[in-house]
């Protein structure tokens, strides 16, 4: 198997995921904020929702230095191997961020670390978005749609930041639920968050069935 293939079958693994984890992140929200369920039972669901949400907050990190890869590879974007690295180097990083923060959930460098990472997606999406219209305003050779790609990958990371914005309240209303029990409070809290969530989630969906509709005609 040659690399190119290899890329894309990554790459492909990377949107199934990412797609596939979601709708199990999304599914299991509701249970969560189902006040016929016992706070047990939402417990459980909270961690369902958790687990299936590594699939998405993985896959991001992995999915643009694959995607850059490829099209690289296939000549659709003119690249330096310095850049290539440094993107892999981002994304690697960013990847295993996550990893951390998922594996040491409760540990006190955890909070300084999921600040830095919360700037550091904003920081990394404004300047791949800037570095996108750069390219296609000097015709540095960036296939259009490439860049719409690049530009669908920089609003999908600000859906994920304005998410974690709208879950901000849900945290501190579900400890609440979990140390004194349900209350009118602690309900509407989180079900006002969750519904504020969901429209950023659905625009995530939206952009990786137009991503993945671009990739499939172009690429084949």
């Amino acid at each position: 198997m040659n690399e190119y293939l290899l890329l894309k079958f990554a790459h492909i693994l990377a949107f199934v995921y990412w797609l596939g984890g979601d709708l199990g992140t999304f599914l299991a929200s509701r249970q969560v904020v189902n006040r016929e369920n016992s706070p047990e039972a939402r417990h459980v669901a909270l961690k369902i929702m958790l687990a299936c949400d590594m699939g998405p907050k993985l896959s991001m990190p992995l999915i643009l230095p694959l995607g850059i890869h490829l099209a690289a590879y296939g000549g659709w974007l003119p690249i330096s191997f310095a850049a290539l690295s440094a993107i892999w180097l981002l994304g690697l990083y960013w990847f295993t961020v996550v990893l951390v923060l998922y594996l040491n959930e409760g540990k006190s460098f955890t909070a300084r670390l999921s600040r830095a990472d919360f700037w550091f997606r904003i920081v990394f999406a404004s300047s791949l978005g800037l570095w996108t219209l750069v390219s296609l305003a000097s015709s540095l050779g960036m296939a259009p749609w490439i860049a719409t790609k690049l530009l669908i990958f920089v609003a999908l990371v600000a859906c994920g930041v304005f998410i974690r914005i709208n879950l901000a309240p849900f945290v501190s209303a579900f400890a609440d639920l979990m140390t004194h029990g349900p209350s009118e409070d602690n309900n509407s809290t989180m079900e006002r968050s969750i519904a504020r969530c969901r429209p950023w989630v659905w625009c995530i969906w939206g952009g990786l069935f137009i991503n993945a509709a671009l990739g499939l005609r172009i690429v084949g």
